[in-house]
Formats: C-alpha cells, sequence, structure tokens
C-alpha cells in the first residue's frame, strides 16, 4: 500500500489543526503549501514544530502501520529540510512512506 498525496494532504491538515488547538487564535498556522514551518519565517516555534512530527508520525502508524522517523540524519542531511514549508513536509512524507514499502 501506498500513501496518495491527498492522505499526505489530510495527515498533515490534521495535524496542523491539533495544534492550533493549543495555540493563541493570533498564532495559528494556516495550512497552505507556502507556509514556512522551519527557518527564517517559520510561523511555528521549535517545540511545536516537535509536536506536529509527532503528531504525524503517530498518524502514520495508526492509519497506515507505518512506523516512520521523519526527523532523523536524512532529513537534517538534505539541502533543503523536510520540514522547511508543508508542501516540502507532504513530499518528505510521501517519499519516506513509499520507500518503506
Amino acid at each position: 500500500m501506498t500513501i496518495r498525496p491527498e492522505q499526505a494532504k489530510e495527515i498533515i491538515r490534521d495535524a496542523i489543526a491539533n495544534l492550533n488547538e493549543e495555540l493563541p487564535e493570533v498564532e495559528r498556522v494556516d495550512v497552505k503549501p507556502s507556509t514556512v514551518l522551519f527557518g527564517m519565517g517559520a510561523e511555528i516555534d521549535s517545540l511545536s514544530l516537535v509536536s506536529l512530527v509527532v503528531d504525524i508520525e503517530t498518524a502514520l502508524s495508526d492509519k497506515f502501520n507505518l512506523d516512520i522517523a521523519l526527523a532523523d540524519e536524512e532529513a537534517t542531511a538534505r539541502p533543503v529540510l523536510p520540514f522547511s514549508t508543508v508542501q516540502a513536509l507532504e513530499e518528505y512524507i510521501l517519499e519516506r512512506a513509499n520507500e518503506s514499502r
């Protein structure tokens, strides 16, 4: 079984919705491909990013029986971090999920 792009988007959207429930209204994050999650102009802090990644990893495990560590050496060794934007995160999820099958 592979994960389709719309499934990856749903996982990210749900994780951001969970994060937004914990944030004050003025700090809530939009779910757009260009939303910056890490680095210059990030809309969330590092603790929120960790929470987001954990939620996504949990969803991948629960919904697809995939145990994937998204924040590993492979992620940090890339020239563009997979957590830089929502779009980059989606692409990374698809890559990692589909290579593990």
